[in-house]
């Protein structure tokens, strides 16, 4: 087996020869250049050696983004010691499985985080607090590591664990080099980032979706990333971008929506070039009015945390409202039906997805990675498409996708008619069985200024008449103050059908 760069060592290598002194990370306590992000993490990787960390060994991560995050993953990297990243708004009894499920042997962690050091502390030999004056004098002071871990071709460089809507997270490993390969496709070839971008996303970096946008992506291409501790409401975001000069904003729908809603004046976006989403699929009505107000595009695309990032995406100048977008390369894909076998365009199934950055299983579960990890490296992603014209549409999930009077309805469709009355202000399709048979019904939040009244009910069921197969229209509308949501902010229907 052949050895392969670290990915620390390649993602920081190439800033360190052309422009060391840059800035590379900005936060409200600190700003880093690349050549004290370098040192800083190497204090990192000697102080897990000196506590008798070594390579392979699991250290789980609970805390939110801040610089000493930041150096602390680009330590463990270079160690060759596996980052174990974790929501950190996790329950105990999930701190408990995964680590459990990870046989974690450290624990990175912030003095707040008090869920996760009564869960995972005594199963660990090390605890880390990145917030304690105590652990940040002994950062520096320690020696630098310089002697960085070669990783083979197949090792494991960093575990994701997957927000399903139902049952355990899922292990979800990466090599070393899915983290350069992902930011290549997407943010290289898509997006264009540079040395003059400044990058911010939303999105935290224990998830997939922020690993690349705040983590890879700006180092591989020697951009500054501005990181929040917090979860920046609209107010935190547009501060954010207008007082350090963002040029890339990173979201999901739901936070293109509350910032629409609130929006004033586009002059805190001004330095903007480009918006990107993903996460769930953009309502065409979102897209629309965003760039009509701002005149900014959003470049939606779709990825997975199996798949390390974006897959399927918009381009800057070729955005099409609704539409997934088109084939990133060097990622390949195929729509199959039930059997596997390829269907036509235009044709509704099963997304197949093969690439440079797909996980190769999922930890402790063989069952599962037979199921979803295909022969010949294809990935079966659950997702529903259809393509046309090398355009790709969600439909939804597999498992949330259900059949009336025979046909299946797609509940991403419905929301995205639905999405288009100036009443909504966001909604979900689900199903419920009426006069036994089943039925679509909405779940609606409706904007300021809106009443929950049995005449809107009607208004809404009749304004998808036309504009949706007669089987997709709901029959009837629920009103809820809020939709229930993953750590990721996908809508779990799930829990609405089980509240009916």
């Amino acid at each position: 087996m052949k050895q392969t760069p670290n990915a620390a060592v390649a993602l920081l290598a190439p800033n360190l020869a052309s422009h060391p002194d840059k800035t590379a990370l900005i936060t409200d306590e600190c700003a880093m250049t690349y050549r004290q992000l370098d040192d800083m993490s190497s204090r990192f990787s000697s102080m897990l050696r000196d506590s008798g960390i070594g390579a392979g060994e699991r250290v789980i991560f609970a805390a939110g983004d801040s610089a000493f995050f930041f150096l602390a993953l680009l330590g463990c990297l270079k160690r060759g010691a596996v980052p174990v990243l974790t929501n950190t708004a996790l329950p105990p009894d999930e701190y408990r499985y995964i680590s459990k499920d990870s046989t974690a042997v450290a624990l990175v962690t912030e003095s707040g985080m008090t869920p996760a050091s009564q869960a995972i502390s005594l199963c660990v030999r090390l605890t880390l607090l990145l917030d304690d004056p105590e652990f940040r004098s002994l950062l520096a002071a320690a020696r630098p590591d310089n002697a960085h871990h070669a990783p083979l071709d197949d090792e494991i460089a960093l575990l994701l664990y997957s927000s399903g809507s139902t049952g355990s997270p899922k292990g979800v490993p990466h090599r070393h080099g899915d983290l350069t390969a992902s930011a290549d496709a997407f943010a290289g070839t898509v997006l264009g980032m540079g040395e003059k971008d400044v990058v911010f996303s939303a999105s935290k970096l224990f998830f997939a979706y922020g690993l690349g946008n705040s983590f890879s992506f700006p180092l591989r291409f020697g951009a500054t990333v501005v990181l929040f501790s917090g979860k920046p409401d609209p107010a935190d975001t547009l501060r954010t971008i207008e007082n350090h000069g963002v040029t890339i904003f990173f979201g999901v729908p739901s936070a293109f929506n509350m910032l629409l809603k609130t929006l004033k004046t586009v002059r805190p976006l001004d330095s903007l070039r480009l918006c990107v989403s993903a996460g769930e699929p953009l309502p065409a009505s979102i897209c629309r009015d965003w760039t009509e107000i701002t005149g900014i595009e959003i470049i939606d695309g779709i990825g997975s945390t199996e798949a390390m990032h974006i897959y399927i995406s918009n381009r800057p100048g070729n955005v099409r409202p609704g539409s997934a977008g088109r084939l990133i390369p060097p990622f390949e894909a195929r729509i199959v039906d039930d059997e596997g076998l390829p269907v036509r365009a235009g044709i509704p199934g099963r997304l197949h997805l093969k690439g440079p950055c797909i996980a190769p299983f999922y930890l402790n579960l063989p069952e599962k990675t037979g199921l979803t990890m295909l022969a010949g490296g294809w990935l079966d992603t659950g997702d529903i498409f259809v393509q046309e014209g090398g355009w790709y549409t969600f439909q939804g999930r597999s498992d949330e996708m259900f059949k009336v009077d025979a046909q299946w309805v797609s509940p991403a469709r419905v929301e995205s008619v639905l999405l288009e009355h100036e009443a909504v202000l966001e909604c979900a399709v689900s199903w419920r069985k009426v006069e036994s048979l089943v039925r679509p019904i909405a779940y609606v939040v409706l904007k300021e200024g809106y009443e929950p009244k049995r005449m809107l009910e009607r208004e809404l069921r009749r304004f998808t008449v036309g504009k949706l197969p007669p089987y997709m229209c709901p029959v009837q509308v629920e009103w809820v103050d809020e939709l229930p949501r993953t750590g990721t902010g996908k809508i779990q229907r799930v829990m609405l059908r089980s509240a009916c």
